[in-house]
């Protein structure tokens, strides 16, 4: 396990982590923290461990059961059909011939692992409430179902679809969804109101290290395969915290002093027409621009991918996603439906395996970018396959869902979550 201590990215005071933090208490500017971690260089655990190979750079109290592990190879056929010669995929979903099996088929499960280990016994008596737009929740409801862990989970009707699973849940996850209509948003507004009460516990999202140390082994996983840190990382985002995961892994790459001193371009891609974060980089803007709640939802309603759909993003605060894209030299790329589903098809096609719409927004992006020659043919390209392999999974496993313990209407109120919420602990 990595010893660490906190640090506030505004302004570099280092302080103990207490149990959870997700802030600086004395911060005085909106800020992430980051774990600054004893051991400079990176040493490697068996494979046999899954991603808790990676443990040293993760801040974690003990390892849990089953853990899977994203997997980085060197693609032929689709680095051919692009004209890339370094095109690296780091693959996060169900593919066993390539040796990976994550059975929830995304990358969410990186996060679910290292957070759920960071649970200490000031925190085992809660109950962990998870917001989430589909395949986060997934992944926390099977790492929680395997190790016993209450969980509550909050997510828009119209996305419960995504809650599937190979075998039944453990009674210890429950869930709760915003009515019909409602967006991401709508369940982060829920899962507030519930962490407010006494017996819940906030996961933090973007604020807990936990879960971006966890999505930061997509990088570890191609940096040591390639052996060297790559020059451009392409990723779908929603809420971007995936890409400041991958820049903080990078800076970390940079002490350990082994695997170069650039830093990867992250190239990251919106899904349009829910573009927030795409409008407010293009006019250079760290603030994002006022988005109705009513317009957002009809555009999230429109995207092919659904789980890019995060009305508020860590992009503006110290440390998140503006200041990623402005260390790295990065861009933002906003992508249609056809281009995703066109990206999507030529995946299949070309490595073999399906892939979810966000992973194949990245694609695209890419495609975007080796168009406007910012990519060039010898550049070391890490390509996030952020998920893939449902469909190979489902061929194979019998499938079963979660259905809502309660379900809240648009407009919610702060005193009808209550009275819910404390109903379900008492039960």
């Amino acid at each position: 396990m990595g010893k660490y201590q906190l640090m506030n990215v505004a302004d570099g005071r280092i302080f103990e982590d207490k149990g959870w933090m997700l802030d600086d208490p004395e911060g005085k500017t909106p800020s992430l923290v980051r774990a600054i971690f004893e051991q400079k260089q990176l040493h490697l655990g068996d494979d046999s461990m899954g991603l808790y190979k990676f443990a040293d750079w993760m801040p974690i109290q003990r390892t849990l059961e089953n853990p899977s592990c994203p997997i980085t190879y060197k693609s032929e056929k689709l680095a051919k059909q692009l004209g890339l010669n370094n095109l690296y995929i780091t693959f996060s979903g169900w593919w066993p011939a390539k040796g990976a099996k994550m059975s929830t088929c995304s990358f969410k499960e990186t996060e679910a692992y290292s957070v759920c280990a960071r649970l200490g016994e000031g925190q085992k008596n809660q109950v962990l409430v998870v917001a989430s737009a589909g395949n986060t929740a997934r992944a926390f409801a099977k790492v929680c179902s395997d190790n016993h862990i209450p969980l509550l989970l909050c997510v828009p009707q119209d996305n419960i679809n995504a809650l599937w699973f190979d075998k039944p849940l453990n009674p210890c996850v429950k869930l709760f969804t915003t009515a019909t209509g409602s967006d991401y948003f709508d369940a982060i507004q829920l899962s507030n109101f519930i962490c407010e009460l006494p017996g819940f516990l906030a996961e933090g999202g973007a604020k807990n290290i936990a879960r971006r140390d966890g999505m930061s082994t997509t990088m570890m996983s191609a940096v040591t395969t390639i052996g060297r840190i790559p020059d451009f990382y392409f990723q779908a985002v929603g809420s971007g915290t995936g890409a400041i995961a991958a820049w903080e892994a990078n800076l970390r790459f940079l002490e350990d002093g082994r695997f170069g001193n650039n830093k990867a371009r992250l190239m990251v891609s919106q899904n349009k027409p829910f573009v927030p974060m795409y409008v407010a980089w293009k006019k250079d803007s760290r603030t994002l621009f006022p988005y109705d709640a009513d317009q957002a939802r009809r555009d999230a309603a429109e995207i092919c991918a659904p789980v890019l759909s995060n009305r508020k993003p860590p992009y503006s605060l110290c440390g998140g996603l503006y200041d990623a894209l402005k260390d790295t030299l990065g861009d933002i790329f906003a992508i249609s439906n056809a281009e995703a589903n066109a990206a999507k098809q030529l995946f299949e096609e070309t490595e073999g395996i399906d892939i979810y719409h966000a992973a194949a927004v990245a694609l695209a992006s890419l495609r975007q970018a080796i168009e406007q020659n910012i990519v060039k043919a010898d550049d070391i390209v890490m390509l996030n396959i952020t998920g893939g392999g449902e469909k190979h999974f489902m061929e194979t496993h019998q499938i079963h869902y979660l259905e809502p313990t309660h379900i809240f209407p648009i407009g919610f109120s702060k005193e009808d979550v209550r009275k819910v919420a404390e109903d379900l602990l008492k039960n």
